[in-house]
């Protein structure tokens, strides 16, 4: 009898390849829009076969939403600094941090967010949604703790207000939003509606004595 050759294994596609793929789509994504970027374009930038993307990745939205997630600098699932004022200010630094870069894409991205439901789901997926759950579990946490009511109605908008207004600012005033521009937001606009103080109290002196 002759032996069946065992199947050749497939290569195990390392942390700093996927990186490549990554690095590869967003720059087609910069440079082209998200209507003209295409799986062989990326093949072709990272130098591979476009089946290895086909294979790992199935589609060019999941492969554009992964590319996105993995190059977020931060997240706001870690933020818990035990006020909510204080929670919204430092997620207020993390979108500083991802402005520039996530304003060019999303103005890359364009229409096709809309129209392409596939790459709105997976965005959404990737994106989107452990956004909305780590403010839900600020509010969550400042109702526990007695800062808000529950139901108050201000917190709804609170991801729109300030994803938002990074958004807008390159349009309006011709640059980034920043983190002195959002936590200035936060304290002007979010705290206020949210009934908080816009400033922390500050902290007594320790040198200065009483007068007799």
């Amino acid at each position: 009898m002759t032996s069946t050759p065992p199947a050749a294994r497939r290569s195990k596609i390392t942390p700093e390849r996927v990186q490549e793929f990554y690095d590869a789509v967003l720059e087609q994504l910069r440079e082209h829009g998200y209507e003209a970027l295409t799986m062989e374009g990326v093949a072709a930038r990272a130098c591979c076969g476009k089946s290895t993307l086909y294979r790992q990745w199935k589609t060019k939205p999941r492969l554009v939403a992964a590319a996105l997630r993995a190059n977020r600098q931060g997240t706001l699932a870690a933020v818990d600094t035990g006020t909510l004022a204080g929670d919204l200010r430092e997620a207020a630094r993390i979108a500083a941090g991802n402005s520039g870069r996530d304003t060019r894409l999303t103005q890359a991205l364009g229409h096709a967010v809309l129209s392409d439901e596939e790459l709105q789901g997976a965005l959404r997926e990737a994106l989107v949604e452990p956004e909305l759950a780590a403010f839900d579990a600020m509010v969550a946490r400042a109702v526990a703790r007695g800062e808000i009511a529950a139901g108050h109605p201000a917190t709804e908008f609170l991801p729109a207000q300030l994803m938002g207004v990074m958004r807008i600012r390159p349009v309006l005033e011709g640059q980034y939003a920043d983190a002195d521009y959002l936590v200035r937001f936060v304290d002007a606009a979010l705290l206020p509606a949210l009934g908080l103080a816009s400033t922390p109290a500050p902290a007594p002196d320790p040198d200065r004595s009483e007068a007799p």
